[in-house]
């Protein structure tokens, strides 16, 4: 088979041109031949994948005290993709169990996915080695847990949490949840209430870790005073990194981990995406401004600068993209998404792509003189991120 690779560097494929071109096939790695990785480590680097204060073994990450693969597998559309198809179930297994003899330890679902199904798609997909693994896992969405309706509004009363935790541990077939989310801040619901609940099922063994999702800033450091945080996760990715300037800071003073939801920008930043695309009904993807008419032309300037980089660094925009997340922060952790196994060999491949010190900086610096336009998210949905949780009395 002609190696991917070489036919992007010379031909400065996307991922659509290489998917069109029959090149990327299931149980395709792109690994970095020794001839590059002996060249590469010759220079002064910044290697996506190490650094030697914060990872224990190659390959391992720390969010907080929680050690995890150093990219994760985001498992939100297994039941439903954003074109509203619904994968071979059969394959999804596939895709987990190949992520995981790939060096894959993270898996990230939510009650919310499906809602419910994704819990369980992971759970079997897991359930031949669930003790090598870490699960992450998210509750908050008010959802009947009966009829897997969803109601209006949030729920993370006490008690709602603890039914919820019971219902993932049957459907994830496992009897504690590593890493437990809120899903989004519940402006109801005191947090300190929120992590007595948590610390009440930490006792009993149920959970082992907990964090919070798009929360605003007091509200975790109130999280935070009650039982350590282990991880943040929101979306981030370099076509929406704003937690650079709030988030990020505040969780390297608190020694928290970062998780990046949507690291590929919803497939924006694999190519996937050109300036005439049209998204199917039902997918968000329609409804978010970034990828309107009349700014998916002036966001594009982001992919021609990952395929031109992508080109020099034998890399795809998606791994370089990756790549440069990795590169951030030792305890930052992407997640990506996807139903496609080449997309998910590729996504892990992310972490042997290496630029030099310098090449960063010089990344950066044309990163600075692109503006993106438009919202990453619809306004209705917005409104539940940077929530502040209400002041117990």
């Amino acid at each position: 088979m002609e190696d991917l690779k070489d036919k992007h560097t010379n031909n400065g494929l996307s991922r659509r041109d290489a998917l069109k071109s029959g090149l990327l096939l299931a149980g395709g790695a792109l690994i970095m031949s020794a001839s590059q990785a002996s060249a590469a480590s010759s220079n002064a680097e910044i290697s996506s994948g190490f650094n030697e204060n914060s990872v224990t073994v190659a390959g391992r990450r720390k969010l907080g005290k929680l050690e995890v693969s150093d990219i994760g597998l985001g498992v939100q559309n297994m039941s439903r993709t954003y074109q509203t198809t619904i994968p071979l179930r059969s394959e999804m297994h596939r895709i987990i169990r190949t992520a995981f003899e790939n060096g894959v330890t993270f898996f990230d679902a939510a009650e919310a996915y499906g809602p419910f199904e994704v819990e369980r798609i992971l759970g079997e997909g897991i359930e031949p080695f669930r003790n090598k693994v870490v699960i992450a896992t998210k509750f908050g969405w008010n959802i009947d847990q009966q009829t897997g309706q969803f109601l209006p509004g949030l729920n993370s009363k006490p008690e709602h949490i603890k039914i919820v935790v019971e219902g993932m541990l049957k459907r994830l077939r496992t009897d504690r949840i590593d890493l437990l989310y809120q899903h989004r801040v519940d402006p109801q619901v005191p947090i300190e209430d929120v992590v007595g609940a948590i610390k009440d099922l930490i006792k009993e063994g149920k959970v082992l870790h907990y964090g919070l999702s798009e929360p605003g800033l007091q509200t975790v450091r109130r999280a935070h005073n009650e039982h350590p945080v282990t991880a943040i996760q929101n979306e981030h990715s370099l076509l929406y990194h704003g937690s650079d300037q709030d988030i990020l800071p505040l969780c390297e003073e608190l020694g928290i981990g970062f998780v990046c939801w949507s690291p590929l920008g919803v497939g924006f930043l694999t190519g996937a995406i050109d300036a005439s695309t049209h998204f199917a009904q039902g997918d968000i993807r329609g409804i978010e401004s970034r990828f309107s008419t009349e700014n998916l032309p002036k966001n594009m300037a982001l992919v021609a600068l990952l395929q031109k980089w992508g080109i020099k660094k034998g890399a795809t925009p998606g791994q370089l993209s990756l790549a440069w997340l990795l590169a951030q922060k030792p305890w930052i952790v992407p997640v990506p998404g996807t139903t496609q196994m080449a997309h998910m060999l590729e996504n892990i491949g992310s972490k042997e792509i290496k630029l030099t010190i310098e090449e960063w900086q010089q990344f950066n610096n044309e990163l600075e003189t692109i503006k993106i336009s438009g919202e990453r998210l619809p306004e209705f949905v917005l409104q539940f991120s940077k929530v502040e949780a209400p002041v117990k009395h």
